[in-house]
């Protein structure tokens, strides 16, 4: 019997480059859209520590997502291509902005000016323990064994990271302490953003980073923070531009393929690759704790990765809009002339029972 009646066909008696395709490339594309965004986000951390000093919070928040919110504002679609942003999805918007424009940039501004940025990259691993836990209660994302294993092992790290920046002073441990904040407000984030992955994400870039900036920019005002000099503001731009608007764009893509709590380990990477960078520009405050810390997260991060899920599953009636394809196993309906690639449009899915390799994309939200 066939168990793939809607994801492919039989053609001369092999199996048609259209159901492999189904089968594997949303979840690699999920994977390399986040670790896109990661990359991108982990060079950012030590350059906004070292752009940044002098400057204030608020103010390095606001250039940041300025330039984050200049990259939305170039990079949008057409409807045709990608479902528009609802006035339903207002107050969500504003949420995110609070906790991911506001709230985390400046916790995350004021700990790097007041911690080593190796520890710090370190730190913000955590970010994907929250998130998954809150993708798991909020959208009941499967979580097996392996993915608890892993958040057991990212929480042993922080740990770890926490013990290390106590034994160097108190200054040190408030400021991995802002960068835990930070951590947990774009957990927050991420699970909010996870119901606008449907949505053109240049639209949801701009309209959360224009809030953020405008937001920041305000108490920056208010509270009397120096001016940047213009080489400092041009320099946050550029970074806000690819590490946070580039890069979130590029995360919503992932959540879009494979939901929010996959989309957080592999962005988990990011951290590594900051703490790289922190190295390469000189930094020597690594100790065994802080060593010991790494080690443990990166295992999380690998053990999370590894996890497989498949079985047979039923779809129920569903109808919705985004951007979507018809080689991809889910997309059969018709149209009077048929479109090549990807397009969006509000559409119908039938009834069907069928079995492969997925994730918690938004045509598999199904209980376990």
């Amino acid at each position: 019997m066939n168990r793939y009646p809607m994801v492919g066909h039989v053609l001369h008696g092999e199996i048609t480059r259209t159901m492999i395709d189904s089968l594997h490339l949303p979840a690699l594309r999920g994977g390399l859209f986040a670790l896109l965004a990661a990359a991108l986000f982990g060079i950012s951390t030590p350059l906004v520590q070292k752009l940044g000093a002098g400057l204030g919070a608020f103010s390095t928040a606001a250039l940041l997502y300025a330039g984050a919110a200049l990259i939305g504002a170039l990079s949008l679609r057409t409807a045709a291509h990608e479902a528009r942003v609802q006035r339903s999805d207002i107050p969500r918007l504003l949420a995110m902005a609070g906790f991911g424009a506001a709230l985390g940039p400046v916790a995350l501004a004021w700990g790097l000016q007041h911690t080593s940025g190796a520890s710090a990259s370190l730190m913000l691993t955590l970010e994907a323990l929250f998130t998954a836990t809150l993708a798991w209660r909020l959208y009941s994302e499967t979580m097996d064994r392996r993915v608890w294993a892993a958040m057991l092992l990212l929480l042993a790290g922080g740990i770890a990271l926490v013990l290390d920046q106590g034994l160097r002073g108190s200054v040190q441990l408030m400021g991995l302490l802002a960068v835990l904040l930070a951590t947990v407000a774009w957990g927050v984030d991420n699970t909010l953003s996870r119901g606008l992955a449907e949505r053109d994400p240049s639209q949801v870039v701009m309209a959360k980073a224009t809030l953020g900036a405008a937001a920041t920019a305000a108490l920056a005002v208010s509270t009397g923070e120096p001016l940047p000099s213009l080489s400092a503001a041009l320099g946050l731009l550029a970074v806000g531009a690819t590490g946070y608007g580039l890069s979130l764009r590029c995360y919503l893509l992932a959540q879009r393929a494979f939901g929010a709590a996959r989309t957080g380990s592999v962005f988990a990477f990011a951290p590594f690759i900051g703490a790289a960078v922190a190295f390469g520009f000189g930094e020597r405050s690594a100790g065994w704790l802080m060593l010991l810390g790494g080690v443990f997260m990166l295992a999380g991060v690998m053990l999370h990765l590894a996890e497989s899920h498949g079985h047979e599953h039923t779809h129920e009636v569903l109808e919705h809009e985004h951007a979507h394809r018809h080689d991809d196993g889910h997309h059969s309906h018709v149209h009077e002339v048929m479109p090549t690639g990807s397009h969006s449009h509000r559409h119908t899915h039938e009834p069907m029972t069928h079995a492969h390799p997925h994730t918690p994309d938004v045509h598999h939200q199904h209980v376990h």
